[in-house]
């Protein structure tokens, strides 16, 4: 059985799969959640970012399931847009100040209640955002505070597999994973991960 952060103690919940379950929204942050927090400047600015591979399949899968993904991120780089449109990511905002806000409007433009949203976010300026979200998400490696405030940490790190872990966990709790795992079974899906 799978363990759910329950304050400070890791405790098995079904509430917490229950709300998985109504998740339509899954929110990410980029550095150190989509990758591993690495920023690497040249003297012409941002020269690259590591992606994972395994959270990239994931977040394909979520799409073709409806699960809608967005990106919530305070830099802007073009790096994050060739990402975002290889993986089919129509939600992204960059350059974002106040995360909060813009999750919320989000869910508006979206017609979510904040029961339908997760967010994942791994340092400081994620903070606000977990107060638009139901679920609140952490990689491993995520600050103390941005742990403490998370309903589950993920056993992975930021940029290793820490998203494909919660769209796995979300789209299990939706009775979806063992069917996507079925059809790519039979027969590839096309991804670009």
């Amino acid at each position: 059985m799978d363990l759910v952060k329950n304050s400070k103690e890791f405790t098995c919940s079904f509430d917490f799969y229950n709300k998985l379950s109504k998740i339509k929204l899954l929110a990410l942050d980029v550095d150190g959640v989509l990758t591993d927090g690495a920023i690497n400047m040249g003297e012409n600015g941002e020269l690259f970012k590591a992606f994972n591979a395994k959270d990239g399949l994931g977040i394909s899968c979520a799409l073709r399931n409806g699960l809608a993904i967005a990106i919530i991120t305070g830099r802007k780089s073009p790096i994050i847009h060739n990402r975002a449109n290889e993986l089919g990511i129509k939600l992204l905002s960059e350059g974002v100040k106040d995360k909060y806000t813009e999750l919320v409007r989000l869910q508006k433009e979206l017609n979510l209640g904040r029961e339908n949203v997760a967010y994942m976010g791994d340092d400081l300026n994620d903070l606000a955002a977990f107060r638009a979200a139901e679920i609140k998400l952490a990689p491993n490696d995520a600050v103390d505070e941005v742990k403490s405030a998370a309903d589950y940490i993920a056993s992975k790190n930021g940029g290793q597999g820490a998203v494909r872990e919660v769209i796995v966990k979300i789209l299990s709790s939706q009775g979806l994973w063992q069917g996507i795992v079925s059809a790519y079974a039979c027969c590839g899906q096309g991804d670009k991960q």
